[in-house]
């Protein structure tokens, strides 16, 4: 069996692999092997971003299990593999502390007006602003998966309302108000004070949140993205910006990235911008490597795989935790 990986391991990371399966080939490809190296692999690990031959790696009929280190799926969810047989699983939640730190960051940084002050600070002016409360507010989270669910963990102390929507409604914890299906999101736009994105970028989700979806939002709510920037149009969003309608938005992620300079997000009032790095974290090759290696150990036993994707979906199925018999998804 050869297993390529394809992130930024070290060699403890390659040793720590080693020893769950350690009659495997292991092999550590760059970006500029990743191509090449896939060819003949029975497991892959990583997230390539580089073009990859999929039609001939499913021709080939030798790899089996695409193992992601990212959430999205984007980089390896192409038809070629979705009409195959290769199991692929996600890095959904993995990095859901990061991610849900960095939302809290943004949003706090609009709440308290700090890109204001941050100004001020530049032309030595000590004035008061006008800065806006989280406690007793109402957020709506869209994508109740790893993420969605650690961001809501993480607000809740604030006396926050909480509400939520996702193709999976089930296992509504005690913190959150509601849980719908994503078919209610409407429902939920109208009620939010804070609009948080935690969903995966499929083609049901991408432009979600256009100009229909943020005028149905209250006037002076603010919109928080750690997801995916195609979920938003970003045209709408600046428009929603500079009429006023939105009181603001922080965005780790855009519709193009890099953020073209041209870009007039870059001028839009009231705004944050981050570039893509909510999970970046000293922990992040560590813990991707924690739990390739515990879904590895559930490979070779033959058990069911945590994460695992429905490929015709684009992300993970979400069940009821009392079927999944104390499995991780």
């Amino acid at each position: 069996m050869r297993i390529v990986l394809c992130y930024p391991v070290e060699q403890r990371h390659c040793r720590q692999i080693a020893r769950v399966a350690p009659d495997a080939e292991l092999v550590a490809a760059s970006q500029e092997e990743i191509a090449r190296e896939i060819l003949q692999a029975d497991i892959f690990c990583g997230h390539a971003k580089v073009p990859m031959p999929w039609s001939e790696v499913v021709a080939g009929g030798r790899l089996k299990w695409i193992q992601s280190s990212a959430a999205g799926l984007d980089h390896c969810l192409v038809p070629p593999v979705i009409d195959s047989g290769i199991v692929v699983t996600s890095a959904s939640g993995v990095l859901a502390d990061q991610v849900s730190e960095h939302a809290m960051a943004l949003l706090l940084g609009l709440l308290r007006s700090l890109p204001v002050f941050f100004h001020a600070t530049q032309a030595k002016e000590f004035v008061r602003r006008p800065t806006r409360d989280l406690h007793h507010s109402t957020v709506g989270i869209v994508g109740f998966g790893g993420v969605g669910r650690r961001i809501a963990e993480v607000i809740s102390p604030y006396k926050t309302r909480i509400l939520a929507t996702d193709v999976f409604p089930v296992d509504k914890p005690a913190h959150v108000e509601a849980l719908w299906p994503a078919e209610r999101l409407d429902d939920l736009l109208a009620e939010v004070d804070i609009l948080i994105l935690a969903a995966p970028l499929t083609p049901q989700t991408r432009g979600m949140i256009d100009a229909k979806a943020l005028a149905k939002l209250k006037p002076g709510a603010l919109l928080i993205n750690v997801a995916r920037g195609p979920l938003v149009v970003e045209t709408a969003l600046v428009e929603a910006l500079a009429s006023g309608h939105l009181g603001g938005a922080a965005v780790d992620v855009t519709e193009q990235e890099p953020l073209p300079a041209t870009s007039k997000l870059w001028e839009a009032p009231r705004t944050i911008i981050t570039p893509h790095v909510a999970g970046q974290s000293r922990l992040r090759i560590d813990q991707m490597t924690d739990f390739f290696c515990a879904n590895l150990a559930r490979y070779l036993k033959g058990e069911p795989l945590a994460n695992l994707v429905d490929k015709r979906l684009g992300f993970p199925v979400r069940l009821p935790a009392s079927t999944l018999a104390g499995e991780a998804v």
